[in-house]
């Protein structure tokens, strides 16, 4: 049976309990290839491009074959070994070592080995099969890429940059030696964190000369076969085996001609006899997840293109900068229609806009692809599939590409700190069992954000997130991540309900999760080794010591923290009247962070966004922003305050909050609107129904058009934006090692500090403005106004004179050897440059 949309024909699946008759692997060019067609979208697309995986010519995986006691960790004290479950093959041994070993760094006497994933019928298929190699992408960058990572350092310089961690030194030393442990585990038993971290190669659909091979992890499981179009979905056709480690595979020999015996963009699932009852599975290793018009649940797509459909990237990656300018975006809602947006719309037209904004990077939100558009991408089914939503895993490459030619980072948000609950499409209880991936029980489970918890312990979660995080790199070039919810992976409570003060008995006692911390030293060691020029950011809001510290140094390896506490300080003070901000409380927001670790600040993000919560720009301006924008209205006192206070406040965050700078797309314009992505009506299990949006796009779109009307208000807002990301281009303030607070006025509510060759003056004060105000400033010479909140172009009143000269006074002032005088109209920010220090202008 078959059903028609559009022109197009979906075979249907067979029901689960009347299974078609067996099909042998006889030619299979029968079966039909798909097209799917987006909703909302108004141009249908093909599945037809990507890359094919090929069967690796390294050895077999292999991982340690020893027994555990079995016993699982208390959550009242630090991480023991793991303890394997069933067939699941664990990181530690009998011998691990304790918290009382804190010593023991190496460990003797391992068990034997065996392979893992390799077995005869494989070697039977492939010893005599030629293999060929991933396609070679034609820049020279990529050659020259080291292909191992550096062996682990001593892990002890952070007692020389933070001397108070030696009173957490039992901890801090215990959580090294579990990491060097497992390092050389991998090293001795994988061939390295470099072999390990391309299971991808070997696990899910790989295609070696003679056919394809499948293999899946799925210990739980007492039967598996492979079924989908190419077989009529007919469960006795392909039927897996099993090895020791609880490692299904099956072998497809080419047809007759050749042609593979899975067609590309064919549907596919894995159907397992599983401990909860026979199931049909998306195979976890999936690189292409789609949902067909009118149904629910998720298809795997077989991924394969011909070589001809593939794309070819064309452009180096671009080196890192000195300091990250990164415009947060959305691709789906990118669009200013209400619509899903493409990835080839969002390279066309939303590249080139944030190219011209001034930003150096972008972090694209909701990649990995998620059965629910309204989690924002934050609950992943499948952690290889690019979002099926916005087109295909070839448009995104060419989306990158576009973005590398433009001289763009291009960073990913990666979620490896929970998964969807949803079992129909994800990997929850893939295998029928609640500990497969995850935790089991009530630790495996997020009572907030109602999704499962990894168990970073087990060996082939390891595998998996390893993997994962490499397969983004090496097959889509992207220059690194955004890792999401990390204060939740570093602890038992999650962070949840926990108000961190800063006393180092929060980050080093019984409620840190080391398996954890393990894995992202492992992550962060894996990528920086294998990948130099790549950038690695965490989501962490308590603030853990070490976490921006090099993992050989005995750090947990990233390379920023986002600096989350300024957005919030940010809210809690619109919440009040102008009158009650403190100049002091702000900058020691602004600059309360760990020295040596790097930050990246921002004002506000997607989060501040959100439904349920209010942009800078509605906290300010409220129902102001929908009647009073137009140039040709009279303003109110409510939009020349909340404009004027909306380019401070962004400005102050660049100027102090870190080394480096996050705005979500649209926000530099003040985007009138929040985000609400489309949902229907919800019905709790106690009767009660939240009333959905009735699917409703409206709200999931951004208007970019609002911030390029040169009639409206918006425009200026834009266009102070973007004048800041080229100050900071030009004279690089965020990475300048020279920053210096000279005044924090509570009574005339004015802030001055110097960074790098920079002095910047604020005036948060709502109508008092000061002439011949006072500055000091470090270097004597001539100053010149390089950036006014108050110019005209930005939406100002034009009260300072831009041809006014600004000439040193020698003599201490506000302990700063120099002095200048400046008019400081109220509630604006003026940056001054010394004209001698002066570099010449950057062309973005």
């Amino acid at each position: 049976m078959a059903y028609a949309i559009s022109g197009i024909r979906f075979p249907s699946v067979p029901s689960l309990h009347k299974p078609s008759h067996s099909v042998n692997h006889g030619d299979r060019r029968n079966v039909s290839n798909l097209s799917f067609l987006l909703k909302k979208e108004p141009l249908s697309w093909k599945i037809f491009a990507g890359k094919s995986s090929y069967d690796s010519d390294v050895s077999s995986l292999t991982v340690p074959g020893g027994q555990t006691d079995g016993a699982s960790s208390s959550t009242d004290e630090i991480e023991a070994p793991g303890a394997l479950v069933g067939d699941s093959q664990a990181l530690h041994d009998v011998d691990s070592p304790t918290m009382e070993d804190v010593l023991v760094e190496e460990e003797t006497n391992k068990s034997s080995m065996t392979s893992s994933v390799a077995d005869d019928t494989f070697e039977a298929h492939s010893k005599d099969a030629s293999f060929p190699s991933p396609k070679a992408v034609n820049i020279e960058e990529n050659e020259a890429r080291p292909r191992s990572v550096p062996p682990p350092g001593t892990g002890q310089k952070i007692y020389e940059i933070d001397p108070t961690l030696n009173d957490h030194r039992g901890h801090l030393d215990y959580r090294y030696g579990q990491y060097k442990r497992i390092r050389s585990e991998i090293d001795k038993y994988e061939g390295g964190l470099e072999v390990f971290s391309r299971a991808y190669e070997k696990f899910g659909f790989t295609r070696s000369a003679t056919g394809i091979t499948y293999r899946e992890w799925a210990p739980g499981a007492k039967s598996a076969s492979l079924i989908g179009d190419f077989n009529n979905w007919n469960p006795n056709g392909d039927v897996m085996k099993r090895n020791e480690f609880g490692v299904w595979e099956i072998f497809l020999p080419n047809n007759a001609d050749g042609s593979p015996a899975i067609p590309h963009g064919s549907r596919v699932k894995i159907r397992m006899d599983t401990p909860s009852g026979i199931k049909d599975s998306i195979p976890a290793w999936i690189q292409f997840s789609v949902q067909a018009p009118g149904e629910i649940p998720y298809n795997g797509i077989y991924y394969d293109p011909p070589e001809k459909e593939k794309y070819i990237f064309q452009h180096p990656q671009p080196k890192r900068p000195e300091s990250l300018r990164i415009y947060e975006a959305h691709v789906g809602m990118s669009s200013t229609e209400p619509m899903i947006n493409s990835y080839a719309n969002f390279r066309d037209d939303v590249l080139p806009r944030i190219k011209r904004l001034g930003y150096n990077a972008v972090q694209l939100m909701a990649i990995q692809e998620h059965s629910y558009y309204a989690s924002f991408g934050y609950h992943v089914t499948n952690f290889f599939a690019p979002s099926s939503r916005c087109g295909t895993p070839d448009d995104l490459k060419s989306l990158i590409d576009k973005a590398h030619e433009l001289g763009l980072l291009v960073l990913m948000d990666i979620v490896h700190s929970h998964a969807s609950n949803n079992v129909l499409d994800g990997l929850n209880m893939f295998d029928g069992t609640d500990g497969h991936y995850f935790h089991s029980g009530s630790r495996g489970y997020h009572w907030m954000w109602d999704s499962r918890l990894f168990n970073y312990g087990n060996w082939e979660v390891l595998r998996f997130l390893l993997s994962n995080a490499r397969w983004w790199l090496d097959e889509f070039k992207f220059d690194g991540f955004r890792f999401d919810g990390v204060t939740s992976m570093m602890y038992s409570h999650h962070g949840l309900q926990v108000a961190f003060t800063g006393n180092y008995n929060e980050y080093f006692g019984l409620e840190t999760d080391v398996d954890a911390l393990v894995y992202l030293m492992l992550v962060n060691d894996m990528i920086h080794g294998l990948f130099p020029e790549a950038v690695t950011i965490g989501e962490d809001v308590s603030g853990m010591p070490t976490f921006g510290i090099p993992v050989e140094d005995g750090g947990v390896g990233f390379d920023y923290r986002l600096h989350m506490a300024v957005a919030d300080k940010w809210i809690e003070l619109l919440q009040k009247n102008d009158e009650n901000w403190k100049m002091g409380d702000i900058v020691y927001t602004l600059t309360n962070r760990r020295w040596s670790e790097k930050c990246v600040a921002y004002a506000e993000s997607h989060d501040q966004a959100l439904v349920g919560d209010k942009t800078i720009a509605f906290w300010l301006m409220d129902k102001d922003m929908y009647d009073f924008m137009a140039l040709d209205r009279p303003s109110t006192p409510r939009i020349d305050r909340g404009i004027a206070l909306h380019k401070m406040i962004r400005l102050i965050t660049m100027g102090l909050g870190g080394e480096g700078y996050l705005n979500f797309m649209g926000n530099e314009f003040g985007h009138p609107e929040w985000i609400d992505f489309p949902r229907g009506d919800q019905h709790l299990p106690n009767g009660k129904v939240v009333p959905g949006n009735n699917s409703s796009f409206d709200k999931c779109r951004r208007r970019f058009d609002l911030g390029d009307a040169d009639y409206l208000r918006y425009r200026g807002m834009q266009e102070f934006d973007q004048a800041m990301q080229h100050l900071e281009e030009t004279y690089g303030f965020m990475t300048s090692e020279h920053q210096y607070i000279s005044r924090k006025d509570e009574g005339g509510r004015i802030i001055v500090f110097e960074r790098g060759n920079l002095v910047f003056v604020f005036n948060f004060h709502w109508t008092n403005s000061y002439s011949d105000y006072r500055v000091g400033c470090l270097k004597p010479g001539k100053y010149k106004i390089v950036l006014d909140s108050d110019d005209p172009l930005f939406g100002g009143f034009n009260r300072i004179d831009h041809d006014s000269e600004h000439f040193s006074h020698e003599g201490f002032y506000d302990s700063r050897p120099n002095s200048i005088l400046v008019y400081a109209p109220c509630r604006t920010a003026v940056v001054y440059s010394l004209e001698e220090d002066d570099p010449e202008p950057v062309q973005l």
